[in-house]
């Protein structure tokens, strides 16, 4: 399987952007496709997860602000983040629970 993760970029504080990850094959199972993200100098952390029946959770920082979606069809799952802070800027990585395996991440930094 390959996660390939895009998106990501320079934005202003409250601003938004979109985080896709393309599979390479179905990747969807009970157990899901999450979106984690990596600070500097701080531990990877779970940010949305999203389960094949379409069951999500998310971490308390992105409540209200962060959706994850997916896209069977195109085997893509994806995370709109909105009203971006400076504390959101991270490494962002999509990770198949099924698989126990990590795409490459994606840079999101949030900075006027």
């Amino acid at each position: 399987v390959q996660l390939q993760a895009s998106g990501g970029g320079l934005v202003q504080p409250g601003g938004s952007l979109r985080l896709s990850c393309a599979a390479s094959e179905t990747i969807f199972s009970i157990s899901g496709v999450g979106w984690y993200r990596q600070a500097p100098g701080k531990q990877r952390e779970l940010v949305a997860r999203i389960t094949n029946v379409g069951s999500t959770n998310y971490a308390n920082s992105v409540k209200g602000r962060f959706t994850i979606s997916s896209d069977n069809a195109k085997k893509t799952v994806y995370l709109q983040m909105n009203s971006l802070k400076p504390e959101d800027t991270a490494v962002y990585y999509c990770y198949s629970f099924y698989y126990n395996y990590w795409g490459q991440g994606t840079l999101v930094t949030v900075s006027s």
